[in-house]
């Protein structure tokens, strides 16, 4: 079948491993197959491609996380990416063994992808199939740093870092639609803009004092740590879930003990915290950011795709549809 896959993997050239091309990977025999009809890359593709979280010996590997398609049954589906090992019981995100699509079974960037029966949810009414594939990475990463890792409330003020980004974008609409005050930053002026258009009540350049947060929603990393760390009010909380500008250089343990800081992880989501998000989804009428949608049997359409990615103009969702069943 046609696949986009990582054939080799380089830390400085990521996209010189990229091939699409015909892959019959193996998967186990009792997993359903799903017809792709759209799917949205992510910062973990790069990964893949750079050499992180995937080992070599895995090679070729069809790389992506999230799908939306056509189950056996023909009703419309979102893939769940995490993979929990044989027997698992609970929150999928703590098995230590799990895995994602992509990384020890072949991703969604091809047109089928084979997961266990438990991991589909049913798409969201209204919505799109390019729609629908921004969810179960980006917006379900969102969800769980707003409502389970922050624990956030109506009313209270939280600070997303990198306006721009897939789960930046997507924490900006959960958020509002939740009630809450939220301020963005980045170093581009036109995300900025974009984000206020989107329902920010304020935004920043990077470094810029703002009002003390409740919740800092940091995915950026290295470049945006301090500040993070100094915009919360006593009590706060910072949720993480990526550091894309590299790890943070300092702790800064001191400020986190004497204010009383919390630093909380979080990863992914869980099977049930994907359909609550697309409930929520179809509740509020929030539809996902997409920055671009291109063709999955178009080679460059597929290179130019994650050439974007790569160089980081995006705002919001890059996905990848099958021609003719984006809708």
């Amino acid at each position: 079948m046609r696949s986009v896959y990582a054939a080799s993997q380089d830390p400085d050239d990521p996209l010189a491993g990229l091939r699409i091309g015909e892959l019959e990977p193996e998967v186990p025999p009792d997993w359903v197959w799903v017809q792709v009809r759209a799917a949205s890359l992510n910062h973990h593709d790069l990964w893949s491609l750079r050499g992180v979280g995937l080992p070599g010996d895995r090679l070729p590997m069809v790389l992506g996380t999230d799908a939306a398609g056509i189950a056996p049954d023909g009703s419309k589906v979102l893939v769940h990416g995490v993979i929990s090992s044989r027997g698992w019981e609970g929150d999928e995100t703590l098995d230590p063994r799990r895995t994602l699509l992509s990384e020890l079974h072949p991703g969604t960037l091809a047109e089928r992808v084979a997961v266990p029966a438990s991991n589909l949810v049913p798409m969201p009414e209204g919505m799109s199939f390019a729609e629908a594939a921004c969810l179960p990475t980006a917006y379900l990463t969102a969800y769980r740093l707003l409502f389970h890792a922050a624990d956030a409330r109506p009313g209270q003020r939280v600070l997303i870092q990198g306006a721009g980004g897939g789960v930046a974008t997507a924490a900006v609409l959960l958020a509002r639609a939740a009630g809450l005050h939220v301020t963005v930053t980045s170093r581009s002026a036109a995300k900025l803009e974009r984000a206020l258009d989107l329902g920010a009540h304020d935004a920043v350049a990077g470094g810029e004092r703002v009002q003390p947060v409740d919740i800092v929603i940091e995915t950026v990393g290295e470049a945006t740590w301090g500040h993070s760390l100094r915009s919360l009010r006593p009590g706060g909380v910072v949720a993480v879930a990526g550091a894309t500008s590299g790890p943070a250089p300092s702790a800064d343990l001191n400020r986190v003990f004497f204010r009383s800081l919390r630093v909380v992880g979080s990863t992914m989501g869980t099977r049930a915290e994907l359909s609550r998000l697309a409930a929520m989804m179809k509740a509020s009428g929030v539809a996902p950011v997409i920055d671009t949608t291109s063709d999955l049997s178009s080679d460059s359409a597929v290179r130019a795709a994650f050439a974007r990615l790569l160089d980081g103009e995006s705002f919001g969702k890059i996905v990848l549809t099958s021609e003719g069943t984006a809708s």
